[in-house]
């Protein structure tokens, strides 16, 4: 063996190293920051090893490669975070596309000559990847409104999307089977595209959570079946790693929004028929000085994040606030549900980039039994999440998903910009409560007015 693969396979043991202890870090907010950092040295690891792999006899490609790819990747992590979603759907679309053109250019150089093992891996990494990159442009479509976020549906649509899963598994068989004829290899990947689309689109953009999550399992898979391919133990590591840490993940969301793995497989989102809880009375406006009353002479303030914390960019005038009455010797608390937002982590990812400590944080189920003792449970720009209709209407479409239950606090603030309804598109019965107040206008201008009056209480 040549000094230049020794190095590549020293590089390959770190990389791989870095990789598993990064993950390890993520599991905790207090280590993800740590975690981060391991998991971009073991890329970068495996990158440099890469560089020296003895195949490798012209570096022109490979430099306008790392040239373009960083003129792409630079100005896409210096989003906001309101587009991070977006951002995380275009990056599993970029890393689905690679895997599937190393599959398709590996049998276009080498055919049938790969093996049985290698094909069959080969065939798994180009129809996962396929149709991740098509799905994931669409998440991302979705996520940035160039398309409507509730669901897609059409008559016929399931029959549409079985028939086109039973074409694109009987050409992969049939190609298998009979690997010189490529019209079943690209019979495949063209269905693999479109059934990413089709996988897609019946789900409204409030699950993203859960497709984002299982996307990323998605891409990860392929890129593992890329190292088996190639004969690349560090690809084969992290995408197996990417690949079953997402699919877990998956089916923990899933569990916070009572939807079963197999409804988010075939794309079964937003089919139910859904029945709304009839609601009387009208909406509540209170005034900033009216809240702020309520929460300078509180003992206990629970403040309850969502996507309309993240539009508005609120994280920090809300953590202002909680320091002002942390001052005062309120208890301040931070509900965090687990598909608040619009991916995984989405709140704790914003608080922390304001500061909020982790010991602040409190999970569904940690707060849930704190509400009957919280004086004035304040809602940022959530609605789904804490929706009493998940609870108490069984018809509704998302009867069964598990809540924070502000309605069960002594008083509600909902800030929100208007009257619209949830994504979901469902009306929340919480808004008409008489324990609940609605304080209108931008989150960020409203915590910062609400900041400025509690000091003047």
């Amino acid at each position: 063996m040549s000094n230049a693969q020794y190095f590549l396979e020293a590089t390959y043991l770190i990389a791989s190293c870095l990789f598993v202890l990064g993950l390890k870090g993520l599991s905790h907010p207090d280590t993800a920051r740590r975690g981060m950092i391991m998991a971009a040295a073991g890329m970068s690891a495996a990158v440099l090893g890469t560089l020296f792999h003895p195949d490798i006899h012209n570096y022109i490609y490979i430099a306008i490669g790392l040239i373009l790819g960083s003129c792409i990747g630079i100005p896409m992590a210096m989003v906001p975070m309101t587009a991070m979603p977006q951002r995380t759907a275009l990056s599993h679309a970029f890393g689905a596309m690679a895997a599937s053109m190393v599959g398709i250019a590996e049998y276009v150089i080498h055919g049938p000559t790969l093996g049985g093992v290698k094909m069959g891996a080969l065939g798994l990494e180009v129809m996962l990847g396929s149709l991740t990159v098509t799905g994931s442009l669409i998440a991302a479509a979705k996520l940035q409104e160039l398309m409507r976020g509730t669901p897609i549906m059409f008559k016929g649509q399931q029959i549409v999307n079985l028939g086109l899963f039973i074409v694109m598994i009987g050409s992969f068989i049939t190609w298998l089977i009979n690997p010189a004829v490529s019209v079943y290899f690209y019979t495949m990947v063209g269905c693999a595209f479109v059934f990413g689309v089709m996988l897609v689109i019946p789900i409204g953009a409030a699950d993203m959570p859960v497709v984002m999550s299982l996307l990323n399992s998605y891409a990860g898979l392929s890129s593992a079946a890329t190292g088996f391919v190639l004969g690349n133990n560090v690809l084969i590591i992290a995408g197996t790693l990417d690949g079953f840490s997402g699919f877990i993940l998956s089916i923990l969301m899933c569990r916070a929004m009572n939807r079963s793995i197999t409804n988010v497989l075939f794309g079964g989102f937003g089919s139910a028929v859904s029945v709304e809880t009839a609601v009387s009375g009208s909406m509540r406006e209170v005034s900033v000085d009216d809240v702020a009353v309520q929460l300078a002479y509180a003992s206990q303030v629970v403040f309850v994040p969502g996507y309309g914390m993240a539009t508005a960019q609120a994280q920090h005038a809300c953590r202002e606030l909680g320091n002002l009455l942390e001052e005062r010797g309120i208890a301040v608390k931070y509900a965090i549900h687990p598909v608040a937002g619009r991916m995984p982590g989405h709140m704790n990812v914003l608080l922390a980039e304001a500061n909020v400590p982790y010991s602040s944080l409190y999970e569904m189920e940690q707060i849930n039994p704190e509400m009957p003792q919280t004086d004035v449970a304040v809602v940022i720009g959530a609605n789904d999440v804490v929706n009493p209709d998940a609870r108490d209407n069984p018809k509704s479409l998302i009867a069964g998903m598990p809540i924070i239950e502000v309605d069960k606090a002594k008083s509600v603030v909902v800030l929100k910009r208007g009257k619209g309804k949830g994504f979901s598109g469902l009306e929340n019965p919480l808004f008409f409560k008489s324990v609940t107040g609605m304080l209108y206008g931008d989150a960020k201008t409203s915590l910062t007015n609400l900041a400025q009056a509690v000091q003047k209480v």
